[in-house]
């Protein structure tokens, strides 16, 4: 078995038979298999799954238990060389897990690799980026970052000085879609759980770009010999419309993004940042969950307000309303009109 596709759904059944419908559809050059692990969906998803798909594996968590355990769950099912962890809200076009495959072969120091992705208007989705640093975090998706839109910071670690062209090693890549050497997972795990959701996407490529090649080596950062490389690769594509499990909770996947971020750090920079900056740090990733969950909060009762806010079981049917129309029609897996 060449590859093990494992597909993390909660709450997305419309979402996740596109996604299922796109790897049905691809051309037999490598052998496959689809394993879909159910984070207690209450949609029908698993129904769906065994109704219209009885050849992909089904994986059930009786709670929700975040996105990293929940891909782990999936792991003891998969016999693939590889392993794919692939987000429901994703179509693949043709040919691309193959190509995927393919090139991870061509190097055996290729830990990771991930394909282009592109927004469901065909527009790039900048889905490999480099580490986080303070600059990023005072000017991305800050009122700094408002006032300074085309600032360095955040056009560095997006990566947007590059036009994504040709396959290019990098510091990470999105775990919406993301392929690793199953050799390696057995090695230094895959995403550790205790980020729920958020940053184990970060973590991991971390890890595969600290871990050498040979495996007697010491697996520390300053000594010699080959480390494993996380590799960008757009030859392959793969659409991906971004958020439509964490929208259902904005409030919370603010809290768990802004939790992450403070594990991140905790994890890899608090050991090496100044002294007089430790105590800070936690103390800006804290200002700015709270401003932002402030901010979110002050939008929904403005809403409710002008009567622009609809109820749970309206937001359910909207949704459910929605999801076939945003389905990207893919034409070979090219950019131009999707």
């Amino acid at each position: 078995m060449d590859l093990s596709v494992i597909i993390l759904s909660w709450n997305t059944r419309l979402l996740l038979k596109n996604c299922l419908d796109s790897l049905a559809g691809q051309p037999a050059g490598i052998a496959f298999e689809v394993i879909v692990a159910d984070n207690a969906s209450e949609d029908g998803s698993r129904e769906m799954v065994q109704a219209l798909f009885p050849t992909v594996k089904l994986v059930v968590n009786s709670t929700n238990v975040g996105f990293g355990a929940g891909n782990n769950s999936a792991l003891p099912y998969a016999s693939g060389r590889y392993v794919m962890f692939l987000n429901s809200d994703t179509t693949v076009t043709a040919g691309a897990l193959e190509t995927l495959v393919r090139f991870a072969d061509a190097s055996d120091d290729i830990g990771i690799v991930g394909p282009k992705l592109l927004n469901g208007d065909g527009s790039l989705q900048y889905s490999c980026r480099r580490y986080p640093n303070l600059g990023a975090g005072f000017f991305r998706s800050t009122p700094l970052g408002r006032l300074f839109p085309r600032n360095r910071f955040a056009a560095d670690y997006m990566m947007t000085e590059w036009d994504h062209a040709a396959p290019r090693d990098v510091d990470w890549v999105s775990g919406a879609a993301l392929m690793m050497r199953r050799s390696l997972i057995d090695r230094i795990g895959a995403f550790d759980e205790a980020f729920y959701m958020y940053c184990e996407d970060v973590d991991l490529c971390w890890r595969v770009n600290h871990t050498p090649v040979d495996s007697q080596e010491a697996a520390t950062p300053r000594t010699g010999g080959r480390r494993y490389r996380v590799v960008y690769c757009p030859d392959a594509v793969i659409y991906h419309l971004i958020g439509k499990s964490s929208d259902q909770a904005p409030t919370r996947m603010t809290y768990e993004f802004h939790k992450s971020q403070y594990l991140f750090y905790k994890k890899h920079y608090a050991a090496t940042t100044p002294l007089p900056l430790r105590p800070l740090i936690p103390a800006g990733i804290v200002l700015r969950a709270v401003g932002q969950m402030t901010r979110f909060r002050l939008r929904y009762l403005q809403r409710r307000l002008q009567g622009r806010e609809p109820s749970r079981a309206g937001r359910s049917a909207r949704q459910e309303s929605s999801e076939p129309a945003a389905k990207p029609q893919i034409d070979g897996g090219k950019r131009g009109r999707p």
